[in-house]
């Protein structure tokens, strides 16, 4: 069985292309994309969110179009990134990688990060 790649990107029109690209090139590297779209609904989100973070060997986390929404801020992929750091504590296999549109935006809105 192939390793597995989380994919933690906007599930949205705009992001389409790229997403269907990060999963072409995600198998062409003979990876197993994953994401939150395989969750059913009546499932407990964060406790499946968790399981598929811990059973891939990779995370990829595109932060590039975290913003407003409606006036208030969606932390849902920020979090995610904060699980995938946290399940690579504890399973030190585990890489995630943080994909952002602007040079060092992330040192001012995760600064935690900084030296990772």
């Amino acid at each position: 069985m192939p390793h597995s790649a989380f994919l933690n990107v906007p599930y949205d029109q705009r992001y389409e292309k790229m997403f269907v690209a990060l999963i072409a090139g995600l198998c062409a590297f003979g990876l197993r994309p994953r994401a939150t779209l395989e969750i059913p609904g009546p499932s407990r989100r964060l406790d499946r969110i968790l399981e598929l973070i811990s059973a891939c060997r990779y995370s990829f986390h595109d932060l590039s179009r975290v913003q407003l929404s409606h006036g208030a801020p969606r932390f849902n992929m920020p979090f995610e990134i904060g699980l995938a750091v946290a399940t690579a504590r504890w399973r030190p296999a585990h890489q995630w990688f943080l994909f952002e549109a602007r040079r060092f935006r992330i040192q001012q809105t995760l600064s935690d990060l900084g030296g990772t």
